[in-house]
């Protein structure tokens, strides 16, 4: 994998949006050189040496302690997300085994087809860790706009909030999606599970969409989790819906529902979107 995937980028990108003043340092009189915390700072904050930091940030040391990854986080403010994505990172420079093994599969789990049918009207995915759409229900793939169009095996979430029209309009925050699928992409990319099918993903929505690249660039981290989302349908026009999240299991498949309040009008909308499935029949789709 390339170095923007390394646990020195993400230090180093940590690092320069971090104040002095937002950890008890001085700011200091004057213009600064650096942005953010210099190396000297933050290796002072998490009481390593100037030198063992680095090292860790340059890729020489390859195998901190746990301690020391501990210390940096706490130093660096991470959030939740940002710590897994950096103990992940540091597992994976030292080439150690990862903490939740995952072995992964394109072959969905009977039980997670069963409850694709189990929810219906209720749109539902089974989504790979990159965000491939591995199967889906047919009130899934209507909520999708356009992409039952794409071949199977080119469908993947990311690829169609940044490669179809149709998802800015299905999205009515579309940029708020943006964030959330790419910050879920770079939380994946500390895994070397991933490292070829990844780079082949990130290296062709860079090429195709200056937004996916720039979002990218930012190494906001993010594991996908439930939350309200609001979609635009052509016949059924706009609803909120809030996803339900099982998963991963440990072939990285995820279960995703979307709901609505019950005898909401949201509820009532997907009834609607239902309607529009061949007079509200189908049958799953698998790629």
């Amino acid at each position: 994998m390339t170095d923007d995937h390394g646990m020195g980028a993400f230090l180093r990108d940590r690092r320069a949006r971090v104040q002095p003043t937002d950890v008890g340092l001085p700011g200091g009189p004057g213009r600064r050189r650096t942005r953010g915390l210099r190396r000297e700072e933050l290796a002072a904050l998490a009481g390593v040496s100037v030198d063992y930091y680095t090292r860790i940030e340059q890729g020489r040391e390859t195998a901190p302690s746990d301690a020391v990854i501990d210390a940096l986080a706490r130093a660096l403010r991470l959030d939740d997300h940002e710590r897994v994505y950096l103990f992940t990172l540091a597992d994976n420079a030292a080439h150690r085994a990862p903490r939740q093994p995952v072995t992964p599969s394109s072959v969905v789990r009977p039980g997670l087809a069963q409850l694709l049918e189990s929810v219906r009207a209720n749109p539902a995915f089974v989504l790979s860790q990159l965000n491939d759409i591995l199967a889906a229900n047919p009130e899934g793939l209507a909520l999708l706009a356009g992409i039952e169009r794409w071949p199977e095996g080119r469908r993947n979430l990311i690829r169609y909030v940044f490669g179809d029209p149709n998802a800015r309009t299905v999205f009515v925050d579309w940029e708020r999606t943006a964030r959330n699928t790419v910050a879920h992409l770079r939380a994946v990319s500390a895994t070397s599970l991933y490292a070829a099918s990844l780079t082949a993903l990130v290296e062709e929505l860079s090429a195709s969409s200056a937004e996916f690249a720039e979002l990218w660039r930012t190494y906001d981290v993010r594991v996908k989790t439930g939350s309200e989302i609001r979609f635009r349908h052509p016949a059924v026009g706009e609803f909120s819906l809030r996803s339900e999240i099982l998963g991963p299991g440990p072939d990285g498949q995820r279960f995703v529902v979307y709901q609505a309040a019950p005898g909401s009008r949201d509820q009532d909308a997907l009834v609607l979107l239902a309607m529009t499935i061949d007079g509200g029949s189908g049958e799953r789709v698998t790629s």
